[in-house]
Parts: C-alpha cells; structure tokens; sequence
C-alpha cells in the first residue's frame, strides 16, 4: 500500500534534506508525486522512496546527474544495469589509480630516489609506423591502448619484434595536451598499412634513463634525468622519446615495467667520454 508524506517526512525516509529535494524536483530529477495548488506544498509517495535511495547512492558514488537521471528513467532493468556497470567500472578504474598513486607517495616520502643512471647513445635515422594526434594528458592511457592496439596488430602481422615507442611534444607538458606519437620501428622496405602513417624519425644522441616499474613514479625519474640533462648537457631541439622495453603488453605487473627516457642533446659531453 502507497501512502502519502509531507516533504519533511519525505527527507526522514530517504536521509536526503529539504534543500536536496527542492534541488531534485526543480531539474526533473524526482518530482513530488503532488503539489497542493493552494499553498505549493509538495507530497511524495512512499513508493518513490525506494528511488530516492537510489539516487542517493549513486551520487555517494560521485556519478554526474547526467547519468543518474538515465538510470532512473531507464526503460528496462536491462538499459539500467548496464548504466550501473559502466559506473561501478569506472569507479573500480579510479580506486586502481587511487591505490597506485597512495603508494607512489609512500614510496615518496619513504625511499628517496636513488641517483639515475644515464647512458649516452646515438640514434640513427629510422622509419616507423606511426600513429600521431593531439592528446589531452587524461585520455593518454585510452589513447595508447588504442594506438599501440593498432600497431600491435601490425607487428603481429609482419613479424616485427623491434622495441615501440612514443614522442611528445613541448605542448604535451606545457599545455597537459599537445601531439603524441606513437611509434614502431618498421623492417626496411615494408609499405603503409592501414590505419597508420609512415614516418621518418631523425637520427640525433640523446641522454638515456631508465625508468624501472609503473607509470605513477614517471615524474621522478624525468626530474632526475632532466636535472642531469640540465647540469651536463645541451638540450637539442625536439621531442622527448620513450621506448617501451618491458611494457602492459609485455607483463601484467607493472613493478616489472622498464621505459627508457630518451632526452635530446646536442652532443655526448666532453667530459662523459672516453
């Protein structure tokens, strides 16, 4: 049986405040089931009250309005599932990243990083297969699964083996979005492929370190080699290179992971040589 409330008791049932639910009826969210057309007073069902707590948990949960008003108008349980599992694998995506960015900071303040070896190397010209836009640095990771995605399939394809790898403009870190290209070294003599560009690649020395385990640490290991570049060297024009010698692709535990930083320089250093 379905009875009626005043607002006051409305708030009682679904712990949601006056403020809330006024906010609620005035965007089409969880209208009253009844306004009194003389005083303005509003009424609720308590058969709504089974929704209220839904709407309540799932802005517990951060989800937009946006989103919870198509699970709440959802035609079918079906439609409405599926908006709730989309969410709840967001969440779980966030809670990853949360975790993996609280034990970078433990490790922060618990072990200092160590001084990063650099090596000094000459890389010749080389063509590529390319994949290259500009990208947001939020949507980097959707972004690679994509491109290396189409580039794995490539390799797979031709049976290339060399180490992939991406550029980034001076944009990307000024701007937090900017080009990104993703790369993989192609065997002499091979044709485009679909859904990729060839590229050329230039030849030039670069100051090489190497980053050992998941990318939430990245930041310390390019200051740390950027430092060094800075007391030592002379920055060439261009963009920095990474290459992906043990990757996602590669091993599921990113602990494993090992990316090389590739900073151009103008030159191997006088006094590094020899």
């Amino acid at each position: 049986m379905t009875a009626s409330v005043t607002i006051g008791e409305f708030s009682r049932l679904t712990y949601l405040s006056v403020k809330t639910l006024h906010h609620y009826h005035d965007i089409g969210l969880l209208r009253p089931a009844r306004i009194d057309p003389s005083s303005g007073y509003r009424r609720y069902e308590t058969s709504q009250v089974e929704v209220a707590h839904l709407i309540r948990r799932l802005r517990d949960l951060r989800m937009p309005l946006a989103q919870v008003r198509s699970v709440v108008e959802a035609p079918d349980a079906a439609t409405r599932d599926q908006a709730l599992r989309l969410h709840l694998d967001q969440m779980e995506r966030e809670l990853v990243r949360t975790q993996d960015v609280v034990a970078s900071l433990r490790a922060m303040l618990t072990q200092p990083i160590g001084e990063l070896s650099v090596e000094y190397r000459f890389v010749p010209a080389f063509r590529a297969y390319a994949v290259a836009d500009r990208v947001e640095r939020s949507q980097l990771g959707p972004w690679f699964e994509s491109a290396f995605g189409r580039l794995g399939e490539i390799a797979a394809r031709q049976g290339i083996t060399a180490t992939s790898g991406a550029t980034y403009s001076d944009e990307f870190f000024a701007e937090d979005a900017g080009e990104v290209v993703a790369f993989l070294p192609a065997m002499q003599g091979q044709q485009p492929a679909a859904g990729v560009e060839l590229i050329d690649e230039p030849a030039g020395f670069f100051a090489v370190g190497v980053h050992a385990g998941p990318f939430e640490d990245f930041d310390r290991s390019y200051g740390a080699l950027g430092s060094h570049v800075a007391e030592y060297c002379e920055v060439a024009p261009g963009p920095i290179r990474e290459l992906y010698v043990v990757g996602p692709g590669d091993v599921a535990d990113p602990a494993q992971f090992r990316t090389e930083i590739c900073w151009p320089i103008q030159q191997i250093p006088l006094q590094m040589k020899g």
